[in-house]
Formats: C-alpha cells, sequence, structure tokens
C-alpha cells in the first residue's frame, strides 16, 4: 500500500508539474525587467509592463473589452436558446416520443462543437458577406453564440433527464400553469447546469481565435487575435502580463465558486 501510494503521489506531483509550469514561467517572465521579445534571462524584477498595459499603445484594453462583450452577449443569448432548446428535448425525452428523430435533432443542435473550426469560420464568412451582414461585432457575436449553444444545451438537457419525473407531476396537480412549471421548478432546478454552461461556454467565446479570425473584418479584433499578431515576431512582456492578469482572473472566478457552494453547503446543513 505504501509503494502505491507513493508511486501515486509521484505520478500526481509529474502531472500538476506539466500542467502548472507553463503558467508559472509566464507568470514569472511578466515580472522580468528584460524587454526583449524572447527573454531567455532573467534581467530583474519589474511591475512596468502591468502598468504599459492599458495605456492606450498597445490596444490590449479595446481588445480586451470587445472580447468580454461578445462573450456576454454570445452566452446570454446561449443560455436563452440552449436552455429551452433543452427543455423541450428533455420533454420529448419524458415522454418516449420518436428515437431516431430525437437523435437526429440532438445531433443537428450539437453539430457545430463538431466541425473543425476553421471549416465553421469559413462558412460563416460565407454567410455573412453572402448575406451583406455589416458590423464587425455583430458577425462575432452571431458566430460565437451558434457554437456556444452546444454547451448550454448539453449540460441542461444532462441536468433534465436525470431529474425525477414526478417533480413536474406534482407542481402540475397542485394547479401550476406550464409556465409556472417551468418558472418555479423547472428553471431553479437546472440553475447549477445552466451556470456552468455558462462558464464553458465563456471561456470558449474568450479563447477562439479561428473563427473570429475568419468573420472580424479589418481592424485589431479580439484579444486573442491581437496575441496571435503580437507573437509571431516573439511574446512581449506586456502579453505575459496579460496573461498573468486573466489566470489570475480565473482561479479568483474558481475560488469564488468553492467560497459560495461552501456557504450553501453550511445553510443547508443548518436548515
Amino acid at each position: 500500500m505504501k509503494k502505491r501510494s507513493v508511486g501515486s503521489l509521484i505520478f500526481l506531483s509529474l502531472v500538476l508539474i506539466v500542467l502548472y509550469l507553463p503558467i508559472v514561467v509566464v507568470v514569472l517572465y511578466s515580472f522580468n525587467d528584460n524587454p526583449a521579445r524572447i527573454p531567455l534571462a532573467f534581467t530583474g524584477f519589474t511591475t512596468r509592463w502591468y502598468d504599459q498595459l492599458f495605456n492606450g499603445r498597445n490596444n490590449y484594453g479595446d481588445a480586451l473589452l470587445l472580447s468580454l462583450n461578445v462573450a456576454f452577449w454570445s452566452v446570454l443569448i446561449s443560455c436563452v436558446i440552449g436552455t429551452l432548446g433543452a427543455i423541450g428535448m428533455a420533454q420529448r425525452t419524458l415522454k418516449k416520443s420518436s428515437k431516431w428523430l430525437d437523435t437526429a435533432m440532438e445531433s443537428v443542435a450539437t453539430l457545430p462543437i463538431m466541425i473543425p473550426e476553421i471549416i465553421l469560420g469559413l462558412a460563416f464568412l460565407v454567410l455573412f458577406n453572402a448575406a451583406g451582414l455589416e458590423g464587425n461585432e455583430v458577425r462575432l457575436i452571431l458566430a460565437h453564440t451558434t457554437f456556444c449553444i452546444p454547451y448550454i444545451f448539453l449540460t441542461v438537457k444532462s441536468r433534465l433527464v436525470g431529474m425525477d419525473e414526478a417533480l413536474f407531476d406534482a407542481a402540475r396537480d397542485l394547479g401550476a400553469s406550464p409556465v409556472r412549471v417551468m418558472l418555479d421548478v423547472t428553471l431553479p432546478l437546472c440553475r447549477p447546469a445552466i451556470i456552468s454552461g455558462a462558464f464553458l461556454a465563456a471561456a470558449m467565446s474568450l479563447d477562439d481565435f479561428v473563427i473570429s479570425f475568419f468573420v472580424y473584418g479589418a481592424g485589431q479584433g479580439t484579444l486573442p487575435i491581437l496575441i496571435y499578431s503580437s507573437v509571431k515576431v516573439g511574446v512581449s512582456p506586456q502579453v505575459n502580463a496579460l496573461c498573468s492578469l486573466l489566470i489570475a482572473a480565473a482561479f479568483l472566478l474558481v475560488a469564488l465558486s468553492r467560497y459560495i457552494s461552501s456557504v450553501r453547503k453550511q445553510k443547508h446543513k443548518a436548515a
């Protein structure tokens, strides 16, 4: 047992090193005073790259705001469409309707995450140009909404299928209308799935480069496009600083989520 425990500990340590060592290096070099594009030597500690990050010269602030705005609206629209679609599909599953039709509909709903991004981006480019759709931000929101919907749909549907149908029958027996059942029973029970799907969709939207590169017209574009264009000749210290801030924000969100979950568990135990 001891040998197995030591082996598991070594394996886990190696996995954590492989996962987090690149993150540690990025954070470390964000404080490097060396201004070189690929700074192999650590010449001193400085925070000037963070000061220069949003000074207006690098356009990182505008690109970040554009990415956050696109992600917000894409996730918001995706939550509405994906949740309603998942509720409809779950009701068909509970009623034991036609299996082949349900399978076909679910496959179509999840198709955007199975198609290679370069093909999807090219398809959006041709479609938007053919439709004469102007406005780079609108094009981005529509494209991101398309591949964000499946993440909401799958998580909410998985949650609904695992629920006891008696909960909905009891609400209807008590005189609740279908709308009240959805608002007072279905949506509150689906809230954790909706939130988790929304976070996953937001991460995919903020991280997307290929589709955004095809869809966005002239200009600096979203943050991934700007970072990619800036690292062609090497990673600037400002990019390291920006990545460090995004990593810190992700860790803070995870910590906040864990804290809220622990508080809710304590309240449930106290009740």
